[in-house]
């Protein structure tokens, strides 16, 4: 299962960077596969092992926000492993050949 999310802090102004630090660092702790880009978070792993670690992250923004967004997406499918590296691989073959 790969799980692409987005921790956003309000009303903490617009600087939020140190908030998304404190998610991220979760992620990174976690030991998951995971990449991060300028709009979401995706990690890689089993249904209860992912969702601990959105779970985590979330908290780890809440404890120091007064309120938390959060926005997910899960792509669930069962014995597919290193997703992450092989959709895009399989893109990027496919611009390759054109």
């Amino acid at each position: 299962m790969i799980v692409a999310f987005s921790v956003t802090p309000l009303g903490v102004g617009e600087d939020v960077g140190e908030y998304v630090a404190d998610a991220v660092r979760v992620v990174r702790e976690s030991g998951l596969p995971h990449r991060t880009d300028a709009m979401f978070t995706s990690v890689e792993g089993e249904w209860d092992e992912v969702m601990d670690v959105v779970k985590r992250a979330v908290a780890a923004v809440e404890a120091r926000a007064p309120r938390v967004s959060l926005v997910l997406k899960a792509d669930i499918r069962p014995g597919v492993r290193d997703g992450l590296t092989s959709k895009v691989e399989t893109v990027e073959r496919i611009l390759a050949a054109e």
